[in-house]
């Protein structure tokens, strides 16, 4: 491409402060340095991780910043080393880097990865611990290693998964974050078997997401646990076979979910980020093996709390990042799942809007009316 080298300037939505609307700017992306990877942005989803850094509830949130972390694209350029993209994949960009070589990817025991994870939690490349991201020469720090709300981006060569190119971009962009969390949240973290009852905290884009996951794992029973009885009709869809609005009883919900699950549900899952939810989802599970996952994302310098005999008596309390799932060996592999219809990403897309509508996209999430909206950066 006759841009390589050079340094583009495209259209990116800025944060420039915490709670401030969002800014449309013309911003200079210099090209990708050893190890990089410069990929032309063509959709990009909201998260509610975005909102919970641009609302200023993120301890590692820096501005001015440019959010994004749920996206496709095509590279346009790579520099020095990279060797496992060229220019013209298909590729989607991911938060959770995969190097093969650090302590973490070594261990067969986690998809965590070590290797940039200095650089991306201070918004910066891990090359020259700068931004490739300017506006008129003042630099803008990059978000999750991905910063998706622009046409360009420059991210690091273990942070990019390559898929097949008949994979409609619109679409799977959203196995960039979300969908993957929740599925793998139930098959890598819980590992849950068939005839399992299983509980899910939050009926989001992530909470359907487990319970497809938990639909497919063979549960026997999935209640879904919000305080909006409209998303009850949506969740049906997704696997959700009961329904439970904590406002509708007197009692705490783990002591209602306990009673109608004869003394507590095998695994429980809290997409909502409240550490009181977190606690009841732990409290709901049974005696001797139950296991909660944590998935929601807490504000800063939230802590968790229980009685040590909830644990004491078998209960066990677990996390996730990323669904357990691998990026750059695993993100091709969902890809391939959805082309095989193997697993819903369409339905999770309740609008679509242009990288221009992005603050009103943002309102329509906070609405509760909105799974997902995919913006299209090209327009």
């Amino acid at each position: 491409m006759a841009s390589q080298g050079q340094v583009i300037t495209c259209k990116a939505a800025v944060a420039w402060e915490p709670n401030k609307p969002l800014v449309i700017e013309d911003v200079q992306v210099a090209p990708p340095q050893a190890g990089e990877v410069r990929i032309k942005i063509l959709y990009t989803a909201l998260c509610h991780t975005d909102a919970y850094t641009w609302g200023g509830k993120d301890p590692e949130g820096l501005f001015p910043c440019i959010l994004g972390h749920e996206a496709a694209g095509i590279v346009e350029s790579v520099g020095e080393g990279v060797t496992e993209v060229q220019p013209g994949d298909h590729v989607i960009p991911c938060y959770q880097a995969e190097c093969r070589e650090c302590k973490f990817c070594k261990s067969g025991k986690t998809n965590l990865c070590g290797k940039v994870r200095a650089a991306t939690g201070v918004g910066v490349m891990m090359n020259d611990r700068k931004s490739r991201f300017s506006i008129n020469g003042k630099p803008i720090y990059h978000f999750m290693g991905t910063s998706t709300f622009s046409q360009y981006t420059v991210v690091h060569d273990v942070s990019v998964a390559k898929i097949d190119p008949q994979a409609p971009l619109e679409k799977v962009c959203l196995l960039g974050c979300g969908v993957p969390t929740g599925l793998g949240a139930v098959w890598n973290t819980a590992k849950v078997e068939p005839g399992s009852i299983v509980a899910i905290f939050g009926l989001g884009t992530v909470g359907l997401a487990v319970a497809e996951g938990a639909k497919a794992a063979g549960a026997s029973r999935v209640i879904g646990i919000d305080v909006d009885n409209k998303k009850f009709d949506i969740a049906k869809n997704f696997g959700v076979t009961e329904f439970v609005n904590p406002k509708d009883h007197e009692k705490p919900i783990q002591q209602v979910l306990v009673d109608i699950t004869d003394g507590g549900v095998d695994y429980s899952f809290e997409c909502i980020g409240n550490v009181s939810v977190m606690r009841a989802a732990l409290e709901c599970c049974h005696k001797g093996w139950g296991t909660s996952v944590i998935v929601g994302v807490a504000a800063s310098g939230q802590e968790i709390s229980t009685r040590p005999f909830q644990l004491v008596t078998g209960r066990v309390w677990k996390g996730t990042a990323f669904g357990g799932f691998k990026s750059r060996s695993q993100v091709p592999w969902l890809v391939d799942k959805y082309l095989k219809k193997e697993i819903k990403v369409d339905e999770y897309i309740t609008h679509n809007m242009t990288l221009g509508e992005i603050n009103e996209a943002f309102h329509l999430m906070h609405e509760g009316g909105c799974l997902r909206c995919v913006l299209s950066l090209d327009a």
